[in-house]
């Protein structure tokens, strides 16, 4: 396994983490009126796991241009 696959899957196994640590708390949420923030929340944690993601992606790149070896 490469360690972008493992990068990749360990962002992926996050991002549902996230989804389903949500939707154990929505009931909660739902009862003290914190639905937006509990949203928010998700998706801030989703996006930034994407951004950060992404960053290695484009790092790879530029190496792969450079003829440096991936790490």
């Amino acid at each position: 396994m490469t360690p972008a696959t493992l990068k990749t899957s360990g962002y992926l196994i996050s991002t549902v983490s996230v989804l389903l640590l949500g939707a154990a708390a929505w009931p909660g949420a739902h009862k003290a009126g914190l639905i937006p923030a509990l949203i928010l929340g998700m998706v801030a944690s989703v996006v930034g796991m994407a951004m950060r993601w992404l960053s290695y992606e484009v790092e790879a790149r530029a190496k792969d241009k450079r003829g440096e070896p991936p790490t």
